[in-house]
């Protein structure tokens, strides 16, 4: 989802990245709070004031999302779970959890603490709000956290995936059955019903008038859905694959350079026939290596004549690796915890293999048409990485 992000900084080791479509959204809601809340409640305040008003606090709820964020991840670094990356995008924040918890109550206080964190900024503000009187209407941007805090907090509550609710709910039913795939499809299930319901409440909302509000409630519930129905056919794909083995999957037909081959001769006479973006490179005794086109990159041109492959490979330390024995779904969470396409494949120190994401769609279509017999499959094809494991991750809405 976030290719394009704006790296801002880092809090407790994790990095804070900014989405191109944050602009967009910090954007539309200064505009809702400049024409709509602030001219109501403020109408002494000039017009400037209005829009001075309606940014900055527009900025301050994406700080309390980020704090929101924050306490699912410092509660996920005191499990020992590595996150990455917290993002702000368009629908609020995404903590890029690496791994699923280990326990119902691990899942429960992970997600539990976003919602508590939202609750107390919005008591905090309402505290803050008759302090700042005396800087009337700035007092008025205390007063709309409080409120837009309380509503963050009531609705990721809602019992559905992937909101916090959802992941509580999961949590309970987990503790309850001790089956946490069955608790996944409850919750999923709960969060599809949820997504459809909003969507049906933007339409009724477009047929009564209000026609901004109608659109932003059905996208939301658009949004639920997906990503609860993204969900299921994980579980779905997570079942068909089984116990299958990275060997299964991988490609064996890898491109294969040698070692001593310069980068002159190998864009010349390798680069414009493959339609691989990257080579094996046999390193001998040293062991196999890769290079793709940005490592031919960072090589200065002049340099290419003189620069051999085996110079500039990345050793398979260096990589994000599987082995041959490695659970196919295993591999699969190790590419989307660490955001790569494909994993080489390794035996000692040698590359046997490269498993990507489209060879195991390939292998997943295999065994559905056998498990269910042909045209009985589900469609794994409703965009790149649907029903495959992303990198976990907790997303609040604003």
């Amino acid at each position: 989802m976030f290719r394009h992000t704006i790296p801002i900084g880092r809090i407790f080791g994790i990095s804070i990245d900014l989405d191109y479509s944050w602009f967009f959204i910090v954007a539309l809601f200064t505009w809702m709070l400049a024409v709509g809340y602030f001219p109501a409640d403020f109408p002494a305040a000039s017009r400037g004031q209005d829009w001075a008003l309606g940014f900055v606090a527009a900025v301050l709820l994406f700080v309390c999302v980020l704090i929101h964020e924050l306490g699912h991840s410092v509660a996920a670094q005191l499990y020992g779970i590595r996150v990455p990356s917290i993002t702000l995008f368009l629908f609020g924040g995404v903590s890029r959890i690496a791994a699923e918890p280990g326990s119902p109550g691990q899942e429960f206080w992970i997600a539990a603490i976003g919602p508590i964190v939202s609750f107390a900024l919005a008591a905090l503000f309402w505290e803050i709000e008759p302090l700042l009187a005396w800087v009337s209407p700035w007092n008025g941007v205390a007063a709309s956290l409080s409120l837009m805090n309380l509503a963050l907090g009531i609705f990721n509550l809602i019992p559905g995936f992937p909101l916090d609710g959802g992941r509580v709910l999961r949590a309970v039913i987990w503790r309850a059955t001790g089956a946490y795939r069955r608790a996944t499809i409850a919750a999923a299930l709960t969060g599809r019903f949820v997504g459809f319901l909003l969507i049906a409440l933007g339409i009724w909302e477009i047929f009564r008038g209000a026609l901004i509000d109608g659109i932003w409630i059905a996208f939301i519930g658009w949004y639920l859905e997906s990503a609860a129905g993204g969900q299921l056919q994980m579980e779905s794909a997570r079942t068909i694959i089984g116990e299958h083995r990275a060997a299964d999957a991988m490609r064996r037909d890898f491109p294969r350079i040698p070692g001593d081959i310069t980068l002159q001769a190998l864009v010349d006479h390798f680069v414009p026939s493959q339609s691989n973006r990257y080579f094996v490179v046999s390193g001998g005794i040293a062991g196999d290596g890769l290079i793709t086109m940005s490592t031919i990159r960072t090589v200065p041109r002049e340099a290419w004549p003189v620069t051999t492959a085996a110079q500039v490979m990345i050793s398979p330390a260096r990589l994000d690796t599987t082995t041959p024995g490695a659970g196919l779904w295993a591999a699969l969470e190790k590419m989307g915890r660490d955001g790569v396409n494909q994993l080489p494949v390794v035996e000692g120190a040698q590359i046997i293999g490269i498993l990507s994401r489209e060879d195991v769609l390939q292998h997943l279509r295999v065994l559905q048409t056998f498990a269910t017999g042909a045209g009985n499959a589900p469609d794994y094809q409703r965009g790149p990485n649907r029903g495959f494991p992303a990198r976990k991750s907790h997303t609040h809405l604003p």
